[in-house]
């Protein structure tokens, strides 16, 4: 379920520099996927936005939960929460956490990040390990990522091809690096109706998790809400499919060519 949440922030992964593009999400936004591995339909996540405070400060809170459901369950467990605490204006992430269970793997780690320190505290709950980690300013979490530049692209910036990078942190593995590369847009039918994507490739690590290093292929609607319509993945083992399966709050209309 972790490179469920990993792929999701790679979808928007876009570079910007429009800070005029009308806003893409308000708090009461709910996604859900309905994540297929091979031939099973293995679970389904969702994310959640709200509204909240840290420290005082007025914050976006987004909460992420996966869960196997069914024959899958049987075989491997899963039960993973992600959540991001932002600034509203800023993007910038406040707080991270990560509490996963993934047939017995389990993590428990919180990140409170402090931007005028140029530093991210790790807790490691789980082993009692705390690690503070140099980070720069344009730093973001796993999820914050997503919902930065979802807000911060304009469709005139791609060019077919173009290819950027970004760093994100979200475990005591360290910052993470991608590039991804603008492919272009498509059509696709989907159980709402045909929607026109655009179409991304990110170029990851191949070997432990992904096939090859450009095993993964993102669709991200052509719309001002740019949410994740569809992501495949060739895994080291198997394959992965995720597609929206429903949706609620959008801060602008969901564009569908036809039913």
């Amino acid at each position: 379920m972790k490179y469920f949440f990993i792929i999701f922030s790679l979808m928007f992964a876009i570079h910007a520099t429009s800070q005029n593009v009308q806003p893409a999400y308000k708090a009461g936004e709910w996604l859900k996927f309905r994540i297929h591995y091979g031939f099973l339909n293995a679970s389904y996540a969702t994310l959640n936005l709200r509204n909240d405070t840290i420290d005082n400060t007025p914050v976006y809170h987004v909460v992420g939960r996966g869960k196997t459901t069914g024959f899958a369950s049987i075989f491997f467990k899963v039960d993973d929460t992600y959540e991001s605490y932002f600034g509203k204006k800023s993007g910038k992430p406040y707080r991270f956490i990560r509490k996963i269970n993934e047939g017995g793997y389990t993590k428990d780690i919180e990140i409170d990040f402090y931007h005028d320190q140029d530093k991210a505290v790790l807790k490691d709950n789980k082993n009692g390990k705390q690690l503070d980690i140099p980070v720069h300013d344009e730093i973001q979490d796993l999820l914050s990522a997503s919902y930065y530049l979802r807000n911060r692209y304009a469709l005139e910036e791609f060019e077919v091809g173009k290819s950027i990078n970004m760093d994100m942190l979200f475990d005591d593995d360290g910052v993470y690096k991608f590039k991804l590369k603008f492919l272009g847009k498509e059509v696709i039918r989907t159980k709402f109706g045909k929607v026109e994507c655009l179409k991304f490739r990110p170029i990851v690590q191949s070997g432990r998790v992904f096939k090859e290093n450009e095993s993964l292929t993102l669709w991200v609607s052509n719309d001002l809400n740019k949410i994740p319509i569809r992501i495949k993945a060739d895994l080291a083992v198997g394959s992965l499919k995720a597609d929206l399966d429903g949706y609620n709050g959008l801060k602008n209309q969901f564009k569908i060519i036809m039913r």
